[in-house]
């Protein structure tokens, strides 16, 4: 990281950015041309989940290389200056590496689809096997994270 100065050292600030944000954005890597989609998420502190339909871009490309890249941000402002340069914002960030993978595994799938409803409720729901077969999931073992902040 260029800006040290920003550079968030703490797990659990880290982890608590991703905890507060809605939307994660997955990049992928197509060959010579990169490809990302913003996607609903679920997270374990440990692994990044994604669900979706079973066939598509996405698909397709992890299934040829699953490299991936996660990014998670939240805005808290715009900082006004009296010239364009003195423009800022206020934000944290965080960035992760790792590998992607399709789940297979009914019992995996239901897990992962757990923790993506953990993101966005308090409440505990049962996944139909039915529902939960016919949907894609994806989970993104990330081996490298860091956060950032600009306050």
């Amino acid at each position: 990281m260029r800006r040290r100065d920003k550079e968030i050292h703490d797990r659990s600030s880290i982890d608590a950015i991703i905890r507060s944000c809605k939307v994660c954005r997955l990049a992928l890597s197509d060959g010579r041309q990169p490809y990302v989609v913003p996607l609903c998420f679920g997270y374990d502190g440990s692994h990044v989940y994604f669900h979706g339909a079973p066939e598509g871009r996405k698909i397709e490309i992890i299934r040829r290389n699953p490299r991936a890249c996660v990014e998670f941000e939240v805005v808290d402002g715009i900082v006004e200056g009296d010239e364009a340069c003195l423009w800022g914002m206020k934000y944290q960030s965080a960035i992760g590496f790792g590998t992607a993978e399709i789940l297979d595994d009914p019992d995996s799938r239901q897990t992962a689809l757990a923790w993506i409803m953990r993101q966005y409720s308090d409440r505990e729901f049962a996944i139909p096997e039915e529902a939960a077969s016919n949907t894609c999931v994806i989970r993104v073992r990330l081996e490298q994270i860091s956060g950032k902040r600009s306050v």
